[in-house]
């Protein structure tokens, strides 16, 4: 699966101002319950949060993958969001996230989680495309080295 197969560009937001990492799940859930009117923002921020209560999605070097799967979800959702500044995690390294690709899907495609979560894992850890998302707050940008 491609990223540009998951991802619009209206569910980036650049240079966000956030303090914590409920508030950070907060604001994605809001931008993916906003493209989709059959999910709450409130069931999506707790799919994500129950999922951070089993361990920190922070991969290190700054960067998270916030994930879930939905037992009411339909259709694979993602959003993207890059802070303004980082914030604690709980990342292994400490080092505080400043990058959030959140991924949510239906809770049968056990198969597909996995599969994208591997592509983002390794998209994620090429660090020159890492350093051109961060030195970029224009979402068209942003979207362009995401699905790239």
């Amino acid at each position: 699966m491609q990223i540009s197969e998951i991802l619009t560009p209206d569910r980036i937001q650049c240079k966000v101002e956030c303090s914590s990492k409920k508030d950070a799940l907060d604001i994605i859930a809001k931008s993916i319950a906003g493209g989709n009117y059959s999910l709450s923002q409130n069931e999506i921020f707790n799919c994500l949060l129950a999922r951070e209560r089993l361990g920190s999605t922070a991969l290190g070097h700054g960067i998270a993958i916030p994930h879930g799967r939905l037992k009411h979800g339909s259709t694979t959702m993602t959003a993207f969001l890059q802070l303004k500044k980082g914030i604690d995690y709980d990342a292994i390294d400490q080092q505080p996230v400043d990058l959030l690709f959140a991924l949510i899907v239906p809770e049968q495609s056990t198969d597909e989680h996995l599969q994208i979560l591997s592509r983002l894992a390794e998209m994620f850890s090429d660090k020159k495309l890492v350093d051109q998302i961060r030195r970029t707050s224009n979402t068209g940008s942003i979207y362009e080295l995401l699905t790239s």
